[in-house]
């Protein structure tokens, strides 16, 4: 880093600095502006802010690093952003209407409060015991690499840089609430394309271009069933990728994801309305096509350019773990460090800062909210406006603690973390996505069947994360029907079967118990919107909202049929 990088990254502070300072002179006298922003974000606040709260450092380390290391496996995760199409133009109508702060409590309308508890527990776990800790560790780890700093002070740097991150990143969401990340991830979300195109532009041209790329890592075989890491589609016995398993795990994750998280869908719930917040999604979907070509196909190019120095009898381009294997995780730091002059280098940190901050301010919001709205609120349904934001803002601090103190517990995964990632969501998100989907698209769905969709799933999801951690840890273990079950079995065919179990699970228990009346399901499943609710949706898109929801579905067709 050269003092030209330092006076980048200072300009951009400044920047930031001042889009707070901004928002906090406005009024957020409750919980509405705190945590939605006052419902009137437009819909380029809404897209920018969705594809900047999802990109994090698991993009950048995880993303690039499964490029590296396996191809294009795992680009089937990130082309299925064409699934927030489905909550623009399916679930945003029913979100609207409903007018909720979060996704449980949506539930909780459409099923019982028992659903809506589950959901709520369910989320927050998730959001401390993965992404806010991932998210923190990984960026730790970055920006170890780019600043090539092992201890400062004394100190080991990957804490001063990850705890610092999760510091300043804290202060602006607690004091700005959902305005801060909305109106930063418009600064954030320009410079960190801006930052990563420059990255592929110039690993492109320091390898020898697209075809080069594809000719040695066309030549690297990942199975023992000749695929090679430019293979999207693998072999349906592949350990790991089996192409069948592929595309309905990475179907069930996205859409549940993308159309029921509250980490995403606080982003729409924000617009002003139906117009903004589905255009907010289709812009999203465009931006969400670029991952691929700005992370995984960067992990790509250090491979390749690893595997080219070697050949040229050279060290290699990336570095070694203590084992002696190739660092995969490194890719996308490596880059910056070795490729980038003096200036643009500090631009580009600049956009591994913009992602990584967005992100965290994203969950810590999310999940504050969560806390204060579907747990504090409903036992103190009394409490002022203005304490309702102080106890959001105190939640934010303890879920701060909560994920810096789970960091040392993650540490052990770093080399695996985008799949460690889809690994833990797959077996959180099938119980979610039946009751969500049967929610709506079912009026026969009962309270019950939701509930214990819900249920089903949490206790499928749970015993099969321990019964990883088990035999991980017990390699010797005696073979039975439990350890295939839930252990042996691909992890997404395990996903796909959990879907079809939660699914079956409520409709069984839905024809078994008294149908909802059409009161409590009055506007909240199809078929049940009153003419004014249709007039709404209907006066709320035209011909142009059409075409560019075809056009992102078909650049995702064409992907597919590129790398098949």
């Amino acid at each position: 880093m050269e003092i030209l990088d330092w006076i980048v990254i200072g300009l951009f502070s400044l920047a930031l600095i001042g889009i707070v300072v901004w928002v906090l002179r406005q009024k957020q006298n409750d919980s509405a502006d705190y945590f939605l922003g006052g419902r009137d974000a437009t819909w380029i606040a809404i897209g920018a802010s969705i594809f900047a709260s999802n990109i994090g450092s698991e993009h950048l380390i995880g993303l690039a690093g499964t490029g590296a290391s396996s191809g294009m496996a795992m680009a089937h995760w990130e082309i299925q952003g064409w699934m927030i199409l489905i909550l623009g133009w399916v679930f945003v109508p029913f979100y609207a209407r409903s007018m909720v702060y979060t996704m449980p409590e949506f539930l909780e309308r459409r099923y019982n409060p028992q659903s809506r508890t589950i959901l709520s527990f369910i989320s927050l776990i998730s959001y401390v015991l993965t992404k806010v800790a991932v998210t923190v560790y990984a960026g730790g780890l970055v920006f170890q690499q780019v600043f090539g700093i092992e201890t400062l002070w004394g100190i080991d740097f990957f804490w001063i840089a990850a705890i610092g991150l999760v510091i300043i990143t804290a202060i602006y969401t607690i004091l700005g609430g959902m305005k801060s990340v909305l109106y930063t991830s418009i600064l954030q979300t320009p410079i960190l394309l801006l930052g990563s195109l420059i990255i592929l532009v110039l690993g492109f041209k320091e390898l020898g271009g697209w075809d080069e790329m594809m000719r040695i890592c066309g030549a690297t075989v990942v199975n023992d069933y000749g695929d090679t890491m430019t293979d999207l589609i693998r072999d349906n016995r592949d350990a790991q990728y089996p192409w069948l398993g592929a595309l309905i795990g990475s179907s069930i994750i996205g859409f549940w994801y993308w159309c029921t998280d509250q980490y995403i869908v606080q982003r729409v719930l924000s617009g002003k309305n139906q117009r903004e917040a589905r255009r907010g999604t289709i812009f999203g979907a465009y931006l969400k096509l670029l991952p691929v070509f700005l992370f995984l196909i960067p992990g790509m190019i250090a491979f390749a350019l690893h595997q080219k120095s070697l050949a040229a009898g050279g060290e290699g381009f990336l570095p070694l773990l203590a084992s002696g294997a190739v660092n995969a995780d490194a890719a996308f730091p490596t880059l910056v460090a070795k490729l980038l002059p003096a200036g643009v280098k500090g631009l580009v940190v600049c956009g591994i800062l913009a992602a990584l901050m967005s992100s965290l301010a994203s969950l810590f919001n999310s999940s504050a909210m969560l806390f204060t709205i579907d747990f504090y609120k409903r036992f103190r349904p009394n409490t002022p406006e203005k304490r309702l934001v102080t106890i959001g803002q105190i939640a934010t601090v303890v879920i701060v603690i909560l994920g810096i103190l789970w960091i040392p517990i993650m540490r052990s995964v770093g080399d695996v973390l985008y799949t460690y990632l889809q690994d833990v969501q797959s077996v959180l998100a099938p119980g979610i996505a039946a009751a969500f989907l049967l929610g709506i698209c079912w009026k026969r769905t009962t309270a019950q069947g939701g509930m214990w969709g819900l249920i089903a799933g949490m206790v499928i999801g749970m015993t099969r994360l321990s019964a990883k951690v088990y035999y991980s840890n017990n390699p010797d273990a005696a073979d039975n029907l439990f350890k295939y079950l839930f252990y042996d079995v691909n992890w997404l065919f395990f996903c796909g079967w959990m879907l079809v179990i939660c699914l079956a699970l409520i409709i069984v228990i839905s024809l078994c118990t008294k149908a909802p009346s059409p009161e409590k399901i009055q506007g909240l499943v199809f078929g049940t919107a009153t003419e004014a609710q249709k007039a709404e949706t209907r006066a709320s898109w035209n011909h142009w909202d059409v075409i560019h929801s075809a056009i992102i579905i078909g650049i995702t067709v064409a992907f597919y049929w590129y790398f098949w």
